[in-house]
């Protein structure tokens, strides 16, 4: 009897609910293969321009527990994940040949490295017969339910925004699969590999005291944040006034970590909000965050439709701003968090030690290092790319297009008064002082402005402006004209 046989690629899609590739790898076939390849030009690799790290600590060790527990979700439903570390087009291409497989399963990906691999799989594949069959599991809505082709995308959020939400319903989401036929071929598992085996430090111990947020990945881990966020704590009421924040358990739903690795389906959080809005109200907060999910598919379709320029000096509207320079002294003290504006540093201290910034703070600390500092936009977004803990490609480059004021949305700079931020967000220093101890004994009043502390003050607090904080680098008169 002739057995069909399936391999399933898992790439930023490590669930087991709402899977597209997974449900028709199980439907099509008789046994499936399930496969996750640590891709050694994203974890051993180096950032296109600037050297950076292509994966940083915190998102790895957030792929390898969310490796880890898709290991183990797939063992308890009959089947098991194959773990490799190499490059994805070679060793799908060598399992497909050894289990004679009839596909490789897959969620499609969108931007210009994960497609390059895409296609140089499926062109060695077609040497022996077989082919990819692409899902859809990254996005919210289907492109083909789009009312409009990719290329006739409109360019500006708002009117994107406008034309889906009145012509496309989201569709709801595919269940997990209860059991799984394993492949009847003895294949090595296969070691899920450390921080060190990726030649990156151990992570410090995260305490309850500790300061920040430390992510757990995996799909049981997401899912629960998720709860808790609506169900369990009805944090999301508060949300439509606090998500401009930087400080608080409302200030964002965290979830953005388990959405960039694909352990929590957008759809899946769609009609939760959805249900919650139902039954308990808060329409408000439950508008503000479906916005923010369309808004994550918007930016993809913009990568899709524009392609490279998106990456290049001149970003999307390619106008390369010549004043920009490729400063390393400066972004080094940018990301030290030494540039002596408290509210930049504590930003990029946090970002430092978690790996997490909220979204307010994103955009100041992106601001200065562009209009501040005069530092070019794509080195924040390579170092970026290299420390988030939730990186998305489309979401972190097209927000650095709009740090600097090379998108359809925001053609001007994005300037921002630092200090009057500072003041209204974090009015008594409390962010401040928990990322910059240096500072704990500066009063409120001039907390985001220490450098104004005279002699006598500074002495009375034991702080050395200069020697234990420093200088600031950008005079406060730039920020009054503002």
């Amino acid at each position: 009897m002739y057995t069909k046989r399936g391999i399933m690629w898992f790439r930023q899609d490590l669930r087991l609910h709402d899977n597209e590739a997974l449900c028709d790898a199980i439907s099509s076939t008789d046994e499936v293969l399930p496969v996750y390849i640590f891709d050694e030009r994203a974890f051993l690799g180096q950032t296109h321009q600037f050297g950076f790290p292509k994966t940083g600590a915190h998102r790895a060790q957030f792929i390898i527990d969310s490796v880890q527990h898709l290991r183990k979700a797939l063992k308890a439903i009959g089947s098991n994940l194959i773990v490799r570390v190499g490059r994805p087009e070679e060793i799908l291409f060598e399992l497909a040949g050894k289990v004679k497989s009839n596909w490789v399963f897959c969620n499609r990906e969108r931007t210009p490295n994960e497609v390059y691999v895409q296609d140089e799989l499926e062109q060695r594949l077609w040497t022996i017969g077989q082919e990819i069959r692409y899902a859809r599991g990254k996005m919210l809505y289907y492109t083909a339910d789009l009312p409009f082709p990719i290329t006739h995308t409109p360019d500006t959020f708002s009117q994107f925004r406008k034309e889906v939400e009145r012509y496309v319903p989201v569709r709801a989401p595919l269940p997990a699969p209860g059991q799984m036929q394993p492949i009847m071929v003895r294949i090595e598992e296969g070691e899920i590999p450390t921080l060190d085996g990726l030649g990156l430090r151990p992570l410090p111990e995260h305490s309850d005291h500790s300061p920040g947020v430390r992510f757990e990945g995996g799909e049981a881990a997401g899912l629960q944040r998720l709860n808790q966020f609506l169900w369990g704590t009805d944090d999301v009421y508060a949300y439509a006034d606090e998500q401009d924040g930087v400080v608080g358990q409302c200030v964002s739903s965290l979830l953005s970590p388990w959405l960039a690795q694909g352990c929590v389906s957008p759809k899946m959080v769609f009609h939760q909000l959805s249900a919650y809005a139902e039954e308990r109200g808060a329409e408000g907060s439950v508008t503000e965050l479906k916005h923010s999910l369309i808004y994550r598919d918007f930016l993809r379709l913009m990568v899709k439709k524009h392609g490279p320029v998106v990456f290049g000096r001149g970003g999307l509207a390619q106008e390369p701003k010549p004043h920009l320079k490729e400063d390393m002294e400066l972004l080094r003290k940018w990301t030290a968090g030494r540039t002596g504006v408290p509210f930049i540093d504590a930003g990029m201290r946090e970002l430092a030690a978690t790996g997490y910034l909220s979204n307010r703070c994103r955009q100041n600390v992106a601001g200065f290092l562009v209009n501040d500092m005069g530092v070019s936009w794509q080195m924040g977004a390579e170092y970026f790319e290299s420390v988030l803990v939730d990186y998305d490609v489309a979401s972190n480059w097209m927000n650095w297009n709009a740090a600097a004021g090379l998108t359809f949305d925001s053609r001007e700079d994005k300037a921002y008064n630092t200090i009057a931020q500072a003041v209204k967000y974090d009015p008594s220093g409390e962010y401040v002082k928990t990322w910059l101890p240096e500072l704990a004994g500066v009063p409120a009043d001039k907390i985001h402005q220490p450098d104004l502390l005279t002699p006598e003050e500074q002495q009375q607090i034991g702080l050395h402006i200069g020697a234990d904080y420093p200088q600031s680098m950008i005079g406060t008169e730039r920020w009054r004209a503002r």
